[in-house]
C-alpha cells in the first residue's frame, strides 16, 4: 500500500502509511497511561513554591502516618546526582539541601489513590531559609550572592562560556563594504507535546525493577538509574510504550522517573506517576529564552567576510542539554553559507526557574532567526535581491566550513531556486502592495551528533537485531525510540526492501531493554541516518545467508542469483526463482532460527580545538522556505497566507513521514514567532496550562507547498538525511522577513504579536519614514 516510489526502490521512497497507524486511531495503541499493574500505587510529588531556598528541614511524619500511604521520599535518600551529560551531573531526583526554583521537586508520595497521595502532600512542612532570586541571566554573569550551582564559573551563574575565533575577523569588519547587526530577543518556548510525562516502576522479589516511561531516550534513563538507585544495570529493565510527540522534551532522564523507580523500591509494589500539564510546564526543558547579538561583514558585491556572534542563554536550574546548545548557538551559523571569518562568545547562566533544555532543533533556531534577518537586510544595503545574496555564498558540496564540518552533500541551491520560481518571489518582492509581504529564510541543521554523549564503553551509535523463524515473520530489535515521527515504519521498510519482502512480513517489536540493543535514542535528528544505516547492515548481513540457501536449491553460483519480490531468482531468468519461505526453511535447516546484526558507527570528524567536535556531524540538511503574509496594519494582526519550503533531506525514505515533519515544523516554528512564550513575574511561571500558552490553532495554519529537492548523500542510508528538525528552522525568519517586507519593520523579539507589530507601525509612522507609499 501507499504510493508508488519515486527512484528505484520497491518500497523506499513512497509514501508508506505508519505500521503502527492502525492501533492509534482505534484506540488500541498503548501508551504508559494505558497499563496497569496490579496493586499498583498512585505517586505525586510535592513542588517548591519557592524559587531558591534553603531546604533547613523537611518534616514528613505526618504525611507517612496518613492510612494508605506506603511511602514518602525527600532528598537524602536517593541523592546522587545525574543528568543526560555526564560531564554536567547535577539534577537530583528530589532535591537535596535547596529547591533551586518554583516547582522542584522537594518530595514524592506513593499511595493508594490520588487523594490519599495529595493529602499526604499537604502534610509535609518544610522548614526553608530563603537565598537569592535568580531571574535575569544578565544579573549571573559576574560574582553573585548564593549561586544556584557551587560549579558556575568562578561564583557566577555561568553554567557554560564558549569563546570560539577561526580567521581574523577585525580585519574581515575593516575592510568591509557593509556591515550590518541584529540584537534578537527570543522569550522560552515549551514541546507542548501531546502525551503528558508518564511512568511506572515495579520492582519485584527476584531483584529486578522494571520501568515503563514515556521517554526518547531509553538508553540514557536506564543509565540513570543505575547511577542514582545504586542498582546494575542489568538488574534494571527500561521498556518504552507508545509515545505521544515528545520534540525533545523527554529526551532527558529526568527527576519524576527516577523519584518513581524509587518509590517502587521503597514500597514493593508497582507506582505510576502521571504529570498534569502544569508539571510538565514545571519539568519544560524546552527552546533556551535568548539574547543573541549578530554581526556580519560583506565586501562590496555581497560576499560574506566575517561573522560576529554572542548569545547570552537562560538555562533554567539544571544544566540538562545546555553545553551543547551553548556551542549550536554559535556553531551551527557555520551554514548554509561559506564563512572565512568566525567568533562566536556563548554563555549559559542558571536561573531560578524551570530547566531549559532540548527542544526540537536546539541552539540553532534563534541563532538562524537574527542571522536570517541579519542576511535580509545586508541584502537590502547591498541592493542585491535576497536569494542571490544567498546564492552567491552557498557552501558547495564536498566543502570544510572554518570551523572544519564537512559538508558531504547539499542541494542548497535548488531549494533557493525551486521556491523562488514556485512562490513568484520576482513579480511579488517590494511589489505587493501595503500590508502584504513576501520573505525568505533559511536553515541548515545536523543528521545526528557525530560524536556520542558517553565516551565509555566505547560502542557503535546505533544497533539493530534481527530474528526470523520458521514462521517466516520478521522480528526487528532496536532501542531506536519512535515518538510518532514514523521511525519504527522506516526501520520496517528498509528491512524489507533490502529482503524484498512485504512490509506485514516485518514486526518492530517495542523497545525493551532486556532485548533490545542499545540505540542511543530519538533526538538531534539522529534516528533516520543512523539507525537506518544500522537496519540496512543487518538486512543485509540477513539477505547474504537466504541467498547463498537460495543458490544451493536452485543449483546456482551466489553471485548470480538475486532479490525479488518475496522470493529469489536468477538474474536474467526470473523463471527460475524459489520464495521466500523455502529458502528461509533451507536456510534453517542445520541452525534453526536466522539472526543478524547491523550497527552503525560515525567516523571521527572535526578538529583538534576545544569544542571542536560541537555541531559536527555526518550529513547536514539545508533548507529555504518562503512565507507569504497579510498584515491589518490598524490592528496588528497578521496572517501567514503560504509556505513554500524547498528542504534537502537526501533522498526522502518514506514521503508520507518527511511531509508530515516538515508541515508539524512549520506549525512549531510558527508558534514560536507569532505567539508562544513562557511568561514570567521574576522567577514565577504566569502561563502553565495550554489555555493561557498558545499555540497556533488549524485556523492559523497556512497553506503550505512542500518541495523536497535532495540528492542522495553518500553515508546516509540509501541517501537519506535528516528531516525531523532542520525544516523548523527557516520557517520563523521567513515569517519575520515576509512581515519586513509587508510594513516596513523589523521585528528583533519574538514572539512578533499583533501589539509589537501596531507599535512597529505606529514608530515609523511617527519617524516620517513611508513604506510602499503608506
Amino acid at each position: 500500500m501507499g504510493s508508488t516510489p519515486e527512484g528505484p526502490y520497491r518500497l523506499l521512497g513512497g509514501r508508506i502509511p505508519y505500521v503502527e497507524g492502525p492501533l492509534k486511531v482505534t484506540g488500541r495503541a498503548e501508551y504508559t497511561d494505558d497499563l496497569q499493574r496490579p496493586g499498583m500505587l498512585v505517586g505525586r510529588l510535592l513542588r517548591s513554591p519557592w524559587p531558591h531556598a534553603r531546604l533547613k528541614s523537611i518534616d514528613v511524619s505526618a504525611a507517612r502516618a496518613v492510612p494508605g500511604v506506603y511511602a514518602v521520599l525527600t532528598g537524602e535518600r536517593y541523592p546522587t546526582p545525574f543528568g543526560v551529560l555526564p560531564i554536567t551531573r547535577d539534577e537530583t531526583a528530589i532535591a537535596v539541601d535547596k529547591a533551586r526554583y518554583i516547582g522542584d521537586i522537594i518530595a514524592a508520595v506513593a499511595a493508594r489513590d490520588e487523594a490519599t497521595a495529595e493529602a499526604a502532600l499537604a502534610l509535609v512542612r518544610c522548614e526553608v531559609e530563603p537565598l537569592t532570586e535568580h531571574a535575569d541571566p544578565r544579573m549571573g554573569v559576574g560574582k553573585v550572592t548564593d549561586p544556584i550551582h557551587a560549579r558556575g564559573l568562578a561564583g557566577s551563574n555561568i553554567q557554560k562560556e564558549v569563546v570560539q575565533h577561526f580567521g581574523d575577523v577585525e580585519a574581515a569588519f575593516a575592510g568591509a563594504r557593509h556591515t550590518v547587526r541584529v540584537r534578537g530577543t527570543f522569550a522560552g518556548v515549551t514541546h507542548a507535546f501531546t502525551e503528558p510525562m508518564a511512568t511506572i516502576a515495579e520492582a519485584t522479589p527476584d531483584g529486578r525493577l522494571t520501568v515503563w516511561s514515556a521517554t526518547q531516550v531509553p538508553h540514557y534513563l536506564h543509565r540513570a538509574l543505575s547511577e542514582v538507585l545504586g542498582m546494575p544495570m542489568h538488574r534494571i529493565r527500561v521498556i518504552k510504550p507508545e509515545v505521544g510527540g515528545g520534540f525533545g522534551g523527554k529526551s532527558d532522564p529526568l527527576p519524576h522517573e527516577i523519584a518513581c523507580a524509587a518509590l517502587a523500591l521503597e514500597t514493593g509494589r508497582p507506582v505510576k506517576v502521571l504529570f498534569d500539564r502544569e508539571d510538565v510546564f514545571y519539568t519544560n526543558h524546552g527552546r533556551h529564552p535568548t539574547q543573541n547579538d549578530v554581526r556580519i561583514a560583506a565586501d562590496a558585491d555581497g560576499n560574506l567576510l566575517a561573522y560576529d556572534i554572542e548569545a547570552l542563554i537562560d538555562g533554567g536550574a539544571w544544566s540538562s542539554f545546555g553545553t551543547v546548545t551553548t556551542y549550536y548557538n554559535g556553531v551551527l551559523a557555520m551554514g548554509p553559507y561559506r564563512v572565512p571569518n568566525f567568533r562566536y562568545k556563548g554563555r549559559r547562566v542558571y536561573t531560578s526557574k524551570p530547566p531549559s533544555g532540548a527542544m526540537r532543533a536546539h541552539g540553532g533556531t534563534n541563532l538562524r532567526y537574527s542571522v536570517e534577518v541579519a542576511l535580509d537586510t545586508l541584502a537590502e544595503v547591498a541592493e542585491i535581491d535576497p536569494f542571490d545574496l544567498r546564492a552567491r555564498n552557498a557552501l558547495p558540496p564536498g566543502a570544510t566550513t572554518v570551523n572544519q564540518f564537512e559538508i558531504t552533500s547539499t542541494s542548497f541551491l535548488e531549494c533557493l531556486r525551486t521556491v523562488r520560481a514556485r512562490s513568484g518571489w520576482d513579480s511579488k518582492h517590494r511589489r505587493l502592495p501595503y500590508g502584504r509581504g513576501i520573505g525568505l529564510g533559511c536553515g541548515f541543521y545536523i543528521s545526528g551528533s557525530n560524536s556520542p554523549i558517553h565516551f565509555t564503553p566505547k560502542m557503535p551509535q546505533s544497533t539493530v537485531h534481527l530474528k526470523v523463524d520458521m514462521d517466516g515473520g520478521i522480528a526487528v530489535h532496536s532501542m531506536q525510540a519512535d515518538i510518532g515521527q514514523g521511525s519504527n515504519t522506516l526501520l520496517a521498510a528498509i528491512v524489507a526492501e533490502v529482503l524484498g519482502v512485504d512490509l506485514d512480513r516485518v514486526h518492530v517489536a517495542r523497545v525493551d531493554s532486556d532485548v533490545s540493543p542499545v540505540d542511543l535514542g530519538s533526538y538531534s535528528s539522529r534516528v533516520t541516518f543512523m539507525m537506518g544505516n544500522a537496519a540496512r547492515a543487518a538486512a543485509e548481513q540477513l539477505r547474504d545467508e537466504l541467498l547463498r540457501a537460495a543458490a544451493t536449491l536452485l543449483g546456482a553460483p551466489t553471485e548470480s542469483v538475486r532479490v525479488g519480490h518475496e522470493r529469489f531468482e536468477v538474474t536474467g531468468a526470473p523463471d527460475r526463482s524459489v520464495s521466500f519461505l523455502e529458502t528461509l526453511h533451507r536456510a534453517m535447516e542445520t541452525k534453526g532460527a536466522l539472526t543478524a546484526s547491523g550497527s552503525y558507527q560515525t567516523h571521527p570528524k572535526g578538529g583538534s580545538f576545544k569544542g571542536a567536535k560541537a555541531g559536527t556531524a555526518p550529513a547536514y540538511s539545508f533548507a529555504a522556505y518562503v512565507a507569504e503574509v497579510t498584515v491589518d496594519p490598524e490592528t496588528g494582526e497578521y496572517r501567514v497566507e503560504k509556505i513554500w519550503a524547498g528542504f534537502d533531506c537526501g533522498r526522502p525514505l518514506n514521503r508520507l513521514a518527511v511531509e508530515g515533519q516538515i508541515q508539524g515544523s512549520i506549525h512549531m516554528g510558527l508558534g514560536q514567532v507569532m505567539g508562544e512564550s513562557m511568561r514570567y513575574r521574576g522567577s514565577r511561571l504566569l502561563n502553565p496550562s495550554l489555555l493561557e500558552y498558545k499555540i497556533p490553532t488549524p485556523q492559523q495554519m497556512p497553506e503550505i507547498e512542500i518541495h523536497l529537492v535532495g540528492a542522495d548523500d553518500p553515508e546516509g542510508p540509501f541517501g537519506a538525511k535528516e528531516a525531523g528538525e532542520g525544516p523548523l528552522i527557516a520557517t520563523l525568519p521567513a515569517v519575520g522577513n515576509a512581515l519586513y517586507d509587508a510594513v516596513g519593520v523589523r521585528f528583533t523579539e519574538l514572539p512578533i504579536t499583533p501589539d509589537r507589530v501596531l507599535r512597529g507601525i505606529d514608530r515609523r509612522r511617527a519617524e516620517g519614514r513611508a513604506w510602499k507609499g503608506a
